[in-house]
């Protein structure tokens, strides 16, 4: 039976503090709250800069068994180097501490700058490089440079599969060849809500969906009603209970005016009784 996680995209803005954070909640007890109610969240920390393993040890012990946590890909391989010559910068990446999550790290995210438009070579050379497994991610990492020198992370408790979604901002994603390139190395293209901003997308490319809700009306900042919190059910059900199933991660980024931790439960809550949601 396929799975759905409803999240939300980080948890540290001060503007939750006092709404859906308690008065009084100290800040290092935010993500175990948020861990009590919803069972994932999306690290984006990780696409501003290379983490910490301490970090990520952190996260992963101050949350418990069967969370998950995505993990949003560097903006260095993403937005400077533009998905080309990335091997050193994946290599730093994946040594930064990703794989001490163990079994709590999910989907590895990968947003592209709107200006990067589809070349169908850069696109086939990224995704096949790309390691499947935690074990090739090791492989990979134990050939970082020294930016991450003494403060690396090069050990997994076991070899484990790695999920990879693409979220392009550019319309020219919207060519077959460019969903066909990514369902023949299983990654998911991206099912995005941003205001009219940026292509919706929604063809299924891969094993599972990925979902990111950044507003319906206002990039980031409003928040859904329940008619549209409806609407999104239905189609995390399809892709939930079709033929074939896949499990499905959800991940508010509405955060501006603190809706998304609301919208998050209240989704989660809709299609709780029907996939099996942790």
């Amino acid at each position: 039976m396929a799975t759905v996680r409803v999240g939300i995209s980080g948890w540290r803005y001060p503007r939750w503090r006092g709404d859906f954070y308690p008065s009084g909640l100290v800040q290092r007890r935010e993500l175990a709250y948020v861990a009590e109610r919803m069972p994932t969240v999306e690290l984006n920390g990780s696409f501003y800069s290379l983490q910490r393993p301490a970090s990520y040890q952190r996260w992963r012990d101050e949350t418990p068994d069967g969370f998950v946590f995505a993990v949003k890909g560097s903006r260095y391989v993403s937005h400077m180097l533009r998905l080309r010559g990335v091997e050193t910068a994946l290599a730093n990446f994946f040594a930064s501490g990703v794989l001490a999550l163990g079994p709590k790290l999910g989907p590895v995210l990968w947003q592209l700058p709107e200006r990067l438009a589809f070349e169908p070579e850069v696109l086939e050379a990224f995704v096949a490089g790309l390691p499947r497994t935690t074990g090739e991610a090791l492989e990979l990492a134990r050939r970082h440079d020294a930016r991450v020198d003494g403060r690396s992370w090069l050990e997994i408790e076991a070899d484990r599969p790695i999920r990879y979604a693409f979220e392009p901002r550019s319309a020219s994603f919207e060519s077959p060849d460019a969903a066909a390139i990514l369902r023949a190395h299983d990654v998911s293209l991206v099912v995005a809500d941003t205001a009219g901003r940026f292509p919706a997308f929604g063809e299924q490319t891969a094993s599972f969906t990925y979902v990111r809700l950044h507003g319906a009306e206002d990039l980031y900042a409003s928040g859904y009603t329940s008619t549209q919190l409806d609407a999104w059910a239905g189609r995390i059900r399809g892709w939930a209970e079709g033929d074939p199933a896949r499990d499905v991660y959800v991940y508010f980024d509405n955060d501006a005016r603190g809706f998304a931790p609301h919208d998050a439960l209240a989704l989660g809550e809709r299609v709780r009784q029907d996939p099996s949601v942790p």
